[in-house]
């Protein structure tokens, strides 16, 4: 499975992508937890974006599904990241924490940020399955038909 969206640099934006992703990943047997984990770092990935890019215009979230991975790419083309100050830094600030929960929740977070390229998030995830996922039925068909 592979999509791609451009989207508006709104915050009516997150909701389409939680949307989109958690239906398509529940669509394909994803256990609820490892859906739950996915969005959230995904939501706060384009929150940045929306938040902090300083571009205007729109940003791009494209998603790959293959052989029990997700990956999802949030790209925008604003100046890239700054560094954070001191007092914005402060471990019970309101903001400043999406980065430390996006690598909680996924097991790897690559980011890329250069003034004149922008700013590119990668979530890569190994999914689990639910009991009832396609793919556990198709895996059992294959194993009955070759042994």
């Amino acid at each position: 499975m592979r999509f791609s969206l451009a989207l508006p640099r709104a915050a009516l934006s997150v909701p389409v992508i939680r949307r989109l992703v958690g239906d398509a990943l529940r669509g394909l047997g994803v256990s609820e937890d490892c859906v739950d984990d996915v969005l959230v770092a995904a939501s706060e990935a384009c929150t940045n974006v929306v938040q902090h890019a300083r571009a205007s215009g729109e940003y791009e979230v494209t998603g790959h599904v293959d052989d029990g991975v997700c990956l999802l790419t949030i790209t925008d083309w604003g100046r890239g990241l700054r560094a954070a100050p001191a007092e914005e830094r402060d471990a019970l600030a309101e903001s400043g924490r999406g980065i430390k929960i996006m690598r909680a929740l996924v097991d790897d977070l690559d980011i890329d940020s250069s003034p004149d390229r922008g700013t590119v998030v990668h979530l890569r995830k190994r999914l689990t399955w639910s009991d009832e996922a396609l793919v556990r039925r198709l895996d059992a068909r294959l194993m009955h038909n070759a042994g």
